[in-house]
């Protein structure tokens, strides 16, 4: 890159052109058939969406579903425990499905068995289990289970079972193992026969590195030694990551175990996978249980037992999940003959992660620092060390970290689907972030686990970002990515300065002659572009990420609160009460109401779920918020209207009879049951959304649903009950600090906004009208009327406030402009939970009411530890 003016993006075919010499094969981009076509006929799903999770799971090509569903239409496949003729069809099937692995694998039958399991890990927990330990305390060396730190958590979860045995585990550093050639044993000590097991990953899952897959044979052998002790060494090959976009030859490199997941090669059957075991060992492998199909002969009544003497047969207990193995059949076919093979693969993945390392790397600020930074340990050179995965964390112009929940924030806004957190390896997380045993603990303690959206802990990252490239990745993913991260981080001076030419070549370059250039007009797949134009409109973006605190948003507000006065003598009162009948869909304003024990009467008791019970919310179907329900509590019934329907009314009694359905649901984590509503109602949801889906309504007998989490200051709600609402019973929102903000999100739209349609957006159920902005972000209790509230914390908003209530329009500006007028947070409004004290009193919220509020001493309101986005559905 020599040359290269700094920060300058290179086109694609330019980048090819600049690094050819140096890898001639390893930048070959699409496929002989043209990757435009394959995209429109395999992956029609995929236009509107730039999906960079490929190391999670691998999309399925339509193709190999109809193939599946054409062979499954014309056979009858049978138990294959059975002996009929369908069942032997099945069992045929089966056995020639193994030998297709064995052949993708470049190796035969006579070397590997092939045991299905139900999936990577279950294959990691059969070695676990199965290999010849000898533990500590007997008269030879006990055996030693190593494993490279760089590892998935199912591996390093191994050493469970093996200190169950009393067999020590060892973890061993990536550069320990470079330099265990010192470590070379005496060789009167290698003929020991004392089995040992070194586990390492063929890529790691986390930055993409390839590991040598040369140390198989050098540990066998013994010049490398992971660590000094007499015996003989096998070796686990973690392959998972590898084989999704890699060619394995075990032909050539010949571990004893290698554990794979379809899933992450075709996208399709998702529940089965295998462990491929070397012939060598397979016979010493110990087996306790014995399921059904894995018996030669026993007795039920004698300790007499005599296993098959098929290996795979051996442990495979139970009934496989033979239809699923037979879909790998056509798995192998159909990503043969779209790609011609895993070299093929192997090389277009890696032109794209190249492409966009390199382009990554060059993004500056105006002040020069770099807007992302990159955790890897190679230079993406070569692809028979780096694999098409990038971690990278996203930095401000102080080099800060901005969160990962942040980050992946604003990608859902331009449809990219990226991976946060610490991707099941936390031994590579802790290399490259620098986080260490103290503070994972320290972490743990202040609310983090593992797979949430706390992503700052004192200012430090506890994760960070993965994007990876699969076979159907495009060059216009790769650019939409980019463009992204420059449009959301990079002001109007960083991109006219360093990148003013860049951009367009980015945008109108050639690919490649048998590859033009994707545009917006481009059939293939119309992604929203930010295009040049929308670029400029979104220079000034300066979204922050969360402040990360370390207690739960469930966390009242400490004991030590005071009853100071708030600043100010003008009263506060209550403006506006909605309710929201329906989840995520359109408010009922009512001038007053009755509360009861979940908060507003009926409000969030129903909720639209899809065919699989799941629940729909904006974030999935925006519509949702032009459907109007509201409570007509004279006649009970809740009647609900959207444009071009008939309205319909749903009775408020609920339905006890027997042929109401009883179903559960879930709601942010939590386990609710609940009662279908009917045919009528789920054919008008349904033709109205143009999709499959029901309403279901909240069981009397589960209305108790308590708060689960930290209540710490609610001691007197411990039996506080919630509707179907995420997180707390009310939320309540400032005309004033809506008015704060107003002024910011116009000033950056270059438009007026109505102070109507942002209260739209914040789906408050009482908005108040106080003197100063935020100021209720002060506050530990309030009382309306006869009413007392506790705060429970503050809401921290997701990108439901991007769609416009009134239209279902969404506008990506929204989020990032409450985040650069917070500084670095995205919470609006509190949480409130109202304490069940004052029970003589009436129970009913009424507009004009007084609102008195207590001032807590730490006047900063902790954001949620879970993992869910905690914005009013």
């Amino acid at each position: 890159m020599a040359g290269t003016p700094r920060g300058e993006l290179l086109s694609f075919r330019a980048f090819q052109a600049a690094f050819q010499a140096a890898c001639p094969a390893g930048y070959e981009y699409g496929y002989a058939s043209g990757l435009r076509d394959l995209r429109e006929r395999e992956f029609p799903r995929l236009r509107g969406i730039t999906y960079l999770d490929h190391a999670g799971s691998a999309l399925f090509p339509d193709s190999l579903l109809k193939a599946f569903t054409d062979d499954l239409r014309n056979n009858v496949y049978g138990n294959p425990h059975s002996q009929n003729i369908s069942s032997k069809l099945t069992y045929d099937t089966i056995e020639h499905v193994r030998y297709r692995i064995l052949q993708h694998f470049h190796t035969t039958a006579e070397d590997y068995t092939v045991i299905f399991t139900s999936g990577c890990t279950a294959a990691l927990k059969l070695v676990a289990e199965a290999f010849p330990w000898i533990p500590e305390g007997t008269k030879q060396p006990s055996s030693r289970f190593c494993y490279l730190t760089d590892s998935h958590t199912s591996v390093v979860g191994m050493r469970g079972i093996t200190a169950s045995m009393n067999v020590l585990s060892v973890p061993i550093k990536p550069k320990e193992i470079l330099l265990s050639e010192k470590s070379r044993l005496p060789a009167e000590e290698q003929n020991c026969k004392t089995p040992h097991l070194f586990s390492y990953p063929a890529q790691s899952n986390f930055s993409g590195t390839k590991y040598p897959l040369s140390w198989i044979q050098d540990i066998k052998s013994g010049k490398l030694c992971p660590i000094k002790t007499p015996g003989k060494w096998f070796i686990l090959l973690d392959a998972a990551s590898y084989v999704s976009s890699s060619p394995l030859d075990l032909g050539v490199h010949q571990a004893d175990f290698i554990p794979i997941s379809f899933y992450k090669i075709f996208g399709f059957p998702t529940g089965i996978g295998a462990l491929l075991v070397n012939n060598r060992i397979a016979p010493f492998l110990r087996k306790t249980y014995f399921g059904g199909g894995t018996a030669a002969a026993y007795l039920a009544g004698e300790d007499f037992y005599v296993p098959r003497k098929s290996i795979a047969e051996r442990f495979e207990d139970g009934t496989v999940s033979f239809l699923d193995i037979i879909a790998l059949k056509h798995g192998f076919d159909v990503l043969e003959k779209l790609t011609g093979g895993m070299e093929k693969i192997k090389q277009h993945t890696f032109a794209l992660a190249r492409y966009t390392y390199t382009m990554l790397a060059t993004l500056k600020y105006a002040n020069g620092a770099p807007v992302v930074r990159i955790y890897s340990d190679t230079d993406f050179s070569n692809p028979d060390v780096q694999g098409p995965i990038i971690n990278f964390n996203v930095l401000d112009e102080n080099g800060e970290v901005i969160g990962f929940s942040q980050v992946d924030k604003m990608a859902s806004l331009y449809n990219i689907h990226v991976r946060t957190g610490c991707f099941c390896n936390t031994g590579a997380c802790q290399f490259h972030l620098g986080i260490s045993n103290e503070d994972i603990q320290r972490n743990l303690q202040a609310g983090h686990v593992c797979g949430d959206d706390i992503d700052l802990v004192d200012g430090r990252p506890t994760g960070s970002i993965r994007i990876s490239f699969g076979y159907m990745s495009s060059f216009e993913d790769a650019q939409t990515f980019l463009k992204f991260i420059m449009a959301t981080r990079l002001s109007k001076l960083d991109t006219e300065i360093p990148f003013q030419s860049s951009l367009k070549k980015l945008t109108a370059e050639s690919v490649s002659e048998d590859h033009p250039p994707f545009n917006s007009a481009d059939k293939l797949s119309p992604i929203p572009h930010i295009s040049d134009r929308e670029l400029r409109n979104n220079s000034t973006l300066n979204w922050q990420p969360l402040k990360a605190e370390a207690e739960s948003i469930r966390a009242a507000v400490s004991e030590t609160a005071v009853p100071m006065c708030r600043r100010g003598d003008k009263p506060i009162t209550v403006t506006n009460i909605y309710l929201y009948p329906i989840k995520s869909c359109s408010a009922f304003e009512v001038t007053e109401w009755p509360v009861g024990n979940q908060g507003l009467l009926y409000d969030r008791n129903w909720m639209v779920v899809n065919q699989n019970g799941v629940c729909v919310t904006q974030k999935q179907e925006p519509r949702l918020c032009l459907v109007n329900p509201s409570i007509d509590l004279k006649q009970k019934v809740m009647v609900i209207q959207a444009e071009g329907m008939d309205p319909i009314s749903v009775s408020l009694e609920e339905n006890t009879g027997t042929e109401a359905v009883i179903c559960e649901s879930k709601v942010c984590s939590h386990r609710v049951k609940t009662y279908d509503c009917g045919e009528r109602i789920a054919g008008w949801f349904s033709m109205f959304l143009g999709r499959p889906c029901r309403l279901i309504r909240q069981s009397s007998d589960m209305k108790n649903r308590s708060q689960q989490k930290n209540t710490k200051g609610l001691a007197s709600a411990t039996n506080i009950s919630l509707s179907l609402v995420n997180e707390a019973q009310y939320l309540l929102i400032n005309v004033a600090s809506i008015l704060q903000l107003k002024e910011h999100i116009s000033a950056r739209l270059e438009q007026t906004l109505e102070i109507e349609e942002l209260i739209g957006r914040f789906r408050a159920n009482i908005v108040i009208s106080a003197p100063e902005s935020f100021e209720e972000e002060e506050w530990a209790e309030i009382s309306i009327g006869a009413l007392r509230f506790q705060v429970v914390g503050p809401c921290s908003r997701c990108q439901i406030i991007c769609i416009d209530q009134q239209s279902g329009e969404r506008n990506k500006e929204l989020l990032p402009s409450l985040s650069a007028a917070r500084g670095r947070k995205t919470n609006f409004g509190i949480y409130l939970m109202n304490q069940p004290l004052h029970s003589s009193f009436p129970d009913v919220l009424s507009v004009g009411s007084q609102v008195l509020p207590v001032l807590k001493e730490n006047t900063e309101i902790q954001p949620p530890t879970s993992s869910e986005e905690k914005c009013s559905g």
